[in-house]
């Protein structure tokens, strides 16, 4: 009989035995995180310790197991390990590492995978000692794995729990240990106040030291959140230290493209939380032995850095709101408090008009591919692109449809209301924007709607008999008439109304 039944019900039975072995599997794994944290508890010798904290590792990586797992008890037994309870030096004895960074791994997953492992943290006061444990890793050597793990712990901190964040910025000083780590991460060095050596013959960035930038970038973010206002002389200074640092982040590389492009975006995503008017910082006083580029004596290596990643996120053509829109807010804030940094990006981006032949949207310029983002489906990004183009363009409603055209400047001027022309609200320098002879000799035929160059329409009664002109003539006469005569012309001044006839033909479709 059984044998019947599962040869009519095969599938039902594999399904059932299937969950029968998954449930046994999610008990089997339960009572091995239990049973490797009561061996953790005891004093085992390092290389146990380390096997066991791997598979916990492996283990927490399950949400369903860490329910029963996840105690004041256990979460305290991975944090003597990671010797963050300890107030003596942990890292004397370099034996123990492997141990503290396998520690830190596990705590990674448990508290990104368990709600109440993040609200134990705070009762434990866990973002306190992993400040701690990062001022002790500040001048040790071969601790880049430690100092990552503690980072990427206090990331995850800072971005689950609301609670941790707002102590991380007003007790523990957490900018200012975050920044101190991002400086060591970089191994800066200083020659003035918010000025960074520049080495350009020093080699990349380890791909360690490059991890712990990227996790101090990111811990930073979320600890800088809603920093736009400064309040205080200290604050200004604390923004501006930090805003020389990711300049010098900006000018360095990682061990691969793509390792440099992912520290370059976390820099630009903290560059984004910093106030505008600690920006100026971006740029310096440029000296005489530096080959780097120069706008007005000013330094613009970081700009320029800036305006190469933004073209490279919009050649990528996706993922726009995500990775297009941080640099392009960036760029345009910059723009709109910064007139050097606005002249040097618009002589880039937006040059003097010269050859007006093809439609502002069509090429393969910085600003063609701009004007096409005018356009973008994704509202947002459509927003922050036309907004960035129209501060360059000093907020005037002429000089934003010279480059870009009535068509793709619409949906931005309708949103501020200047489609009948004008200039933004905000204030800008005085000097006037020099057009170019040939633009000036093509400006009479350019098309506003489309922004480029249209050849002259030719008459269609140049080719016309005067017997064809002289019926052209008559047929719209003739039109005349019959608007006068079923009143069409009266009906928009209201002063009459439709014949019946048309009425009734109407109401009849």
């Amino acid at each position: 009989m059984d044998s019947i039944c599962h040869q009519k019900f095969p599938i039902a039975t594999n399904i059932l035995m299937l969950k029968l072995f998954l449930f046994f599997l999610f008990v089997f794994a339960q009572k091995l995180c239990e049973g490797i944290l009561n061996i953790l508890e005891k004093d085992t010798k390092t290389s146990c310790q380390v096997a066991c904290l791997e598979a916990l590792r492996i283990l927490s990586r399950d949400k369903k197991v860490l329910v029963p797992v996840t105690t004041k008890r256990n979460m305290q037994i991975l944090m003597r390990l990671a010797k963050l309870d300890t107030v003596e030096d942990p890292l004397e004895r370099m034996s123990e590492f492997p141990v503290i960074v396998e520690a830190l791994k596990c705590l990674c997953n448990i508290i990104f995978n368990s709600a109440v492992a993040q609200k134990l943290s705070l009762e434990l006061n866990l973002a306190a000692m992993l400040c701690n444990l990062l001022e002790k890793c500040k001048d040790q050597q071969f601790v880049d794995d430690i100092k990552c793990f503690d980072l990427r712990l206090l990331f995850l901190l800072s971005l689950l729990h609301t609670d941790i964040r707002s102590q991380l910025r007003q007790e523990l000083q957490g900018v200012q240990v975050l920044t101190q780590a991002l400086e060591s991460s970089l191994s800066v060095r200083w020659v003035e106040e918010y000025k960074t050596a520049e080495d350009r013959d020093r080699p990349p960035l380890s791909l360690q030291e490059t991890d712990c930038a990227i996790e101090a970038l990111k811990a930073l973010f979320n600890v800088t959140l809603d920093s736009w206002n400064v309040h205080s002389e200290n604050e200004s200074h604390q923004f501006r230290y930090m805003a020389a640092i990711l300049r010098h982040c900006l000018l360095t590389t990682g061990p691969t493209e793509d390792k440099t492009e992912e520290l370059h975006s976390n820099a630009i995503n903290l560059l984004s939380n910093v106030p505008v008017s600690c920006l100026d910082v971006l740029i310096s006083p440029s000296s005489q032995e530096e080959t780097d580029i120069k706008y007005n004596g000013m330094n613009m290596g970081a700009i320029q850095i800036l305006l190469d990643f933004m073209e490279k996120r919009i050649d990528k053509g996706s993922s726009y709101r995500e990775s297009l829109t941080p640099v392009l807010s960036l760029l345009t804030e910059c723009c709109r408090t910064h007139r050097n940094i606005r002249k040097f990006i618009k002589a880039q981006v937006l040059p003097p008009l010269r050859d007006v032949s093809n439609r502002p949207e069509v090429g393969t310029t910085v600003r063609n591919k701009l004007v096409r983002l005018m356009t973008h489906v994704d509202l947002g990004v459509k927003q922050i692109a036309a907004e960035f183009l129209f501060v360059l363009c000093k907020e005037r409603v002429d000089s934003l449809l010279k480059y870009t055209g009535y068509g793709n400047a619409a949906g931005l001027l309708a949103a501020r209301g200047l489609l009948a022309g004008g200039r933004g609200d905000h204030w800008y320098s005085d000097d006037e924007d020099t057009d170019t002879e040939e633009y000036k000799s093509a400006k009479p035929n350019i098309n506003l709607i489309t922004g480029h160059l249209e050849e002259p329409m030719p008459n269609p009664m140049d080719e016309m008999t005067e017997e064809q002109k002289e019926y052209e003539a008559m047929k719209l006469v003739n039109m005349f008439d019959k608007l006068s005569r079923y009143c069409i012309i009266a009906a928009f001044e209201g002063g009459s109304s439709y014949p019946d006839s048309l009425l009734r033909s109407s109401a009849s479709k």
